[in-house]
């Protein structure tokens, strides 16, 4: 049960770069995030023949230390910080489970964090897909595309996978 409450949590997570950087008074949750990306990645790996479980538990995964730690940005810590302390958090997180859960769960979490298999690829490149979606429609209700560019340029800088690139352009067009 234990388990559970923490990743209700994720539910009043706000996403702070949207607030930083829109001053948006209750934008999207990392809950919100983190649905909208399984449906991307659950849609994308079927069409693109990747291993679908696969890739949406790592999306389950990818922001679930953000359930105790917060959603931080660059701004407010280095990269470097971040990763040690989430890796902290998810052992504290996951041992609230059955220990053979423990174990797949937190390789798929080391599989995301360290970037090196073609699922985890796809995560990453899921996750800065789904901001740009997400700040496209904040531009599409009136908020500043000034302000929403650094987003658009992470995401541009981050996609190399030649749909997910398609789908983001797309994104910009609509």
């Amino acid at each position: 049960m234990d388990f559970f409450y923490t990743t209700a949590n994720l539910k009043r997570i706000q996403r702070q770069g949207w607030i930083d950087k829109l001053s948006i008074g209750n934008p999207e949750s990392v809950a919100d995030h983190t649905c909208s990306m399984a449906i991307m990645g659950m849609i994308f790996s079927d069409l693109e023949n990747y291993n679908t479980e696969k890739i949406l538990k790592i999306i389950l995964l990818h922001d679930l230390a953000e359930s105790i730690t917060g959603d931080m940005t660059p701004e407010q810590i280095s990269k470097e910080e971040k990763t040690g302390l989430e890796n902290n958090v998810i052992k504290k997180i996951l041992n609230d489970l059955p220990p053979v859960l423990q174990t797949q769960y937190r390789i798929l979490w080391e599989e995301y964090q360290s970037n090196n298999s073609k699922e985890a690829k796809i995560v990453h490149q899921l996750d800065k897909l789904e901001m740009a979606l997400q700040a496209k429609i904040y531009s599409n209700e009136g908020h500043s595309k000034e302000k929403l560019n650094s987003f658009f340029n992470s995401a541009r800088d981050e996609i190399n996978d030649p749909k997910l690139l398609e789908l983001f352009r797309k994104i910009l067009e609509k």
